[in-house]
């Protein structure tokens, strides 16, 4: 059963998706209905031919910070310094970048215009965040999510040169360590993100974890302070 939502802002309980994930159709992308559904390890996915749809995969794609495979030659590309590592510099650079079509895709992503519009809007309230990977001032790749509590949402990842969106999720991963994040959503299974430490977690599983630390204190706000992240001093 697929359920329609109305301007009330509410929605279903996850438990309640279909077998492919897909939980409800319609409502907004507005900034409260966005932080609701993320709340409750929901998330919008759609293209531009389609109404908005809402998600909750069971099982759940998810990498906790401890799990993070750094391969050793990951670890000495981020040692010798070839890419600069910034957050929340670029957040609009690389949510478009995100956007573009992957090669050997005639197709762009699911981030259609509204999608791009109501991530920004979620930066700009201090939710949404970006990690930036550069090559002199050129931006070469990067990765967006949104964070509650001690939750990271991942959403998308782009990368112009080898390994750099893997260096900016190394980051990514070193940062919430130290700010004791409990886990990064990776939403859909890839063998790349496993690959990269991720694992499937049951549905009832995730959503306790939610349950539990999306209320906690967490990081709103920029966080372009954010330290950078080097392997041989962590």
């Amino acid at each position: 059963m697929i359920f329609g939502l109305t301007d009330e802002l509410v929605f279903p309980p996850p438990y309640l998706a279909r077998e492919d994930g897909l939980l409800a159709i319609g409502g907004d992308l507005s900034v409260e209905r966005l932080l609701l559904a993320y709340g409750q390890g929901i998330f919008p996915w759609y293209t531009e031919e389609d109404p908005i749809l809402w998600w909750a995969p069971d099982p759940r794609l998810v990498l906790e910070p401890k799990d993070f495979h750094l391969s050793k030659r990951l670890a000495r590309i981020i040692r010798q310094g070839r890419f600069r590592v910034t957050f929340d510099t670029a957040f609009v650079q690389v949510i478009n970048a995100c956007s573009c079509p992957r090669q050997g895709k005639e197709q762009g992503t699911w981030l259609v215009p509204a999608m791009i519009e109501a991530y920004i809007r979620l930066h700009q309230a201090g939710f949404a965040h970006s990690v930036e990977c550069w090559q002199g001032e050129t931006l070469v790749g990067g990765l967006y999510g949104v964070a509650l509590g001690r939750i990271f949402f991942g959403e998308s990842m782009f990368s112009g040169v080898a390994n750099s969106s893997k260096i900016a999720l190394a980051h990514l991963v070193a940062l919430l360590s130290g700010w004791e994040f409990e886990l990064i959503d990776c939403q859909m299974t890839t063998s790349h993100l496993i690959s990269l430490g991720a694992r499937e977690m049951p549905g009832y599983e995730f959503y306790s974890r939610l349950e539990h630390h999306v209320p906690l204190p967490g990081r709103p706000g920029l966080w372009t302070e954010a330290c950078r992240y080097n392997r041989a001093n962590p």
